[in-house]
């Protein structure tokens, strides 16, 4: 039983870009699928694809993206864990190296980036930086 799904996604993500992998694969879930459309709209991912599977879950094929040889994600950490939830207004949501990096945020209008968050006047709970 895995205790933190997105926690693993994150590290299956930052272990593959290491080895230079082109793609990395994941158990299937709405709350992945929600990070990587911001992930990949946010352009740290080239995207990613479901493919159905024997168990019913199915998998997330995830492609990963490379500037010059070098991981466009350079840094990827999980804030909120099942064992300590970060929840923040929007006026404590963190800035990720001056506006470098993003926040991603699950909030009641669903899962978006820090900025859009500020934009939309939501709070919610802080999932995972990366820059």
């Amino acid at each position: 039983m895995m205790n933190d799904p997105l926690g693993d996604m994150l590290t299956r993500i930052r272990n593959a870009q290491m080895r230079g992998k082109s793609t990395v694969s994941t158990p299937a879930s709405k709350l992945r699928t929600w990070v990587l459309d911001v992930l990949a709209s946010e352009g740290y991912i080239r995207g990613y694809d479901r493919v159905a599977t024997d168990n019913g879950q199915g998998e997330i094929v995830i492609s990963l993206k490379y500037f010059e040889g070098t991981p466009v994600i350079r840094e990827v950490k999980r804030v909120s864990k099942p064992g300590r939830r970060v929840y923040m207004s929007v006026k404590e949501i963190p800035v990720v190296r001056n506006g470098l990096g993003i926040s991603i945020v699950s909030t009641p209008k669903g899962v978006m980036t820090d900025a859009n968050a500020r934009a939309a006047n939501v709070g919610g709970e802080v999932l995972c930086t990366v820059f």
